[in-house]
This record gives structure tokens, sequence and C-alpha cells, in this order.
């Protein structure tokens, strides 16, 4: 992984792409500069494709010669087959989308698995500030303020799972990760995920 994402805190990408399967089909939704599917491309040597809402960013893919194209998860995944892919991809993405719900149910039509990442607002640090200083937590992994932030979805690894059921969706496997990257214990109840994991990642079939 880059030093650059992992001075974001993006410990995730190492994570997700431990799950992925080598010489899979890949579909990166939301894949920013492209550095998750290169790395993907290189370890695993997989077939990835990405889609990208910002401009900025499918110039950086392409200046890396990968395949991307500029959609939005919201309303360009409709346009996909079912079953195109083996992983569809959505790394820190979710909660910055106008129907996750939807946008979840596409990535497990398109995707024989689909692999999900995101910031769990029911982190202590999340509750503290709300509690003590009344105002919408700013954190290294949620950095913009309340005005600024492109997340409108904000959920925790609670809330998420219970979506996963709703769903009817399987979840396969499911790691919370601290603030340095570390994996919280896999035996460790949803509760104490919600309350010390920072970031979660999640991989689910239909």
């Amino acid at each position: 992984m880059s030093e650059i994402a992992l001075k974001r805190g993006r410990f995730d990408l190492e994570v997700v792409a431990d799950l992925v399967q080598p010489g899979s089909r890949v579909l990166d939704v939301g894949c920013g500069d492209g550095g998750l599917m290169e790395l993907l491309a290189t370890r695993k040597g997989v077939d990835a494709r990405g889609i990208e809402l910002s401009q900025t960013g499918v110039n950086e893919c392409v200046a890396r010669g990968l395949s991307v194209i500029q959609g939005d998860a919201d309303a360009d995944l409709f346009g996909y087959l079912d079953d195109s892919f083996d992983y569809v991809i959505l790394s820190q993405t979710l909660q910055a989308t106008r129907d996750p719900k939807s946008v979840l149910q596409n990535l497990l039509r398109i995707g024989g698995k689909a692999i999900i990442s995101f910031p769990n607002f029911g982190h202590w640090r999340m509750r503290l500030q709300l509690l003590f200083n009344g105002q919408m937590p700013v954190t290294p992994h949620l950095p913009e303020p309340w005005y600024a932030t492109p997340n409108i979805h904000f959920c925790t690894i609670r809330d998420f799972v219970n979506l996963c059921e709703e769903l009817d969706a399987t979840v396969e496997e499911a790691i919370a990760l601290n603030g340095v990257g570390g994996r919280m214990p896999i035996s460790a109840p949803w509760w104490f995920w919600n309350l010390f994991g920072e970031q979660a990642v999640f991989l689910l079939r239909r």
C-alpha cells in the first residue's frame, strides 16, 4: 500500500486486498486515485475495473494505466448485468451515497461477493465528542466539519449488520480495525467492535 494511503489511515485497503482471490474480476466503485486497483493488479493479478465520480480521480487512474470510467454509485450501477464480476468493492464510500440500501443491493447483484469498508460512527471517540462537546465529531477518518463533509449517511457497525440482515446478505467475513490498523479480536461481540473499532471491512455474498 502507498505511503499516502497509510498516512491517511487507509489501513482498510490492505484488508480488502487480502480478501480478494488472485485472478478475479473486480469492480472498484468509488475507486479514487486507483491505489487499491493498482495494488490488486500488482499483488493479485486481478482484472480490475473502476468507477469514480470525480474527474480528478478518473484522470489520476487513467494516468496510472487503469481502466476507469466516470460514474455515480447511486445512478450508474443499474446498468451492470448480474454477476458481471467476482468481487465488487466499495471502500469508504457507502456513507457518501444518497441511497446506501439500494447501492448495497446493486453490489450484491453485480458481484458474486461484495467487499465494503466504512468508518464506524459508533466509536467511543465519536460518542465522547457528541456527549461533551455537543458537536458533530471530527476525527482522522472523518476529518471534515459537518458543513463540508461528503458523508451524508453515517452508520455504526451495528447499523450495517442490521442492514445486511434486512437484505438477507450473508456475512462471510467481518473485520474491525483500531486507529493504527490493528484487527480487533475476532471473538469479540458486536458491541465491543461497535465501541472500539474505528473502521470496519465486510465480505458479503447473496
